[in-house]
């Protein structure tokens, strides 16, 4: 009998984009590795350039956004900071519709730039609860950098500062997103495959 990572990963090959199985979904290629990369290089310039004088903290959103961040991060030229935090409102490919509390952050973000990093803005709920308890701790600013922006979905509204790709509302996996948990080391962005 075949392991729950092996049954996850049966048609998984590295580096080639097409069809793959995660689980009991399929998935289709959507953005290669090398789009999203040159795509998160752009980002960190603009962010290097906008941060100039600056010594921002970067607040990562685990477990999504470690991948991005830590790509981000690299190409970031100026001065900087990273910590890393946890909140969730998926469970499978929905959204619960509630967020926990943010968990992590123990430097004092008082008369500092935050740079919120997330890897995917849906509903925006969660991102507005993140704002929310960021802003209690009196920062300067508090910007956000999302890799992914599904403005159809969102149900509040969120100003993000730096967007990598907006997409329509379909679920995506790779590239740090996961589907219960498998997924995340795909090293290409996929979108689960309805037809």
């Amino acid at each position: 009998m075949r392991s729950a990572w092996q049954a996850a990963y049966v048609l998984l090959k590295p580096h080639i984009m097409e069809k793959i199985q995660v689980l009991d979904k399929q998935f289709r290629p959507y953005i290669p590795e090398a789009e999203v990369k040159k795509r998160v290089a752009a980002m960190a310039a603009q962010i290097s350039s906008d941060m100039e004088g600056r010594n921002p903290l970067f607040v990562a959103i685990l477990n999504g956004a470690f991948v991005f961040a830590a790509d981000l991060f690299r190409d970031i030229s100026v001065p900087a900071e990273i910590s890393f935090v946890k909140v969730s409102s998926y469970m499978g490919t929905d959204t619960t519709g509630s967020v926990s509390d943010l968990i992590g952050l123990t430097e004092d973000i008082a008369g500092r730039t935050v740079i919120v990093v997330e890897d995917i803005v849906d509903t925006g709920l969660s991102m507005k609860h993140v704002l929310e308890m960021l802003q209690a701790k009196k920062p300067a600013e508090v910007r956000i950098a999302a890799l992914l922006l599904k403005p159809d979905k969102l149900e509040v509204p969120v100003n993000i500062d730096y967007c990598g790709f907006k997409i329509p509302n379909d679920f995506i996996l790779g590239y740090g997103l996961d589907y219960d948990g498998y997924g995340r080391n795909l090293r290409d962005i996929y979108v689960l495959d309805t037809k």
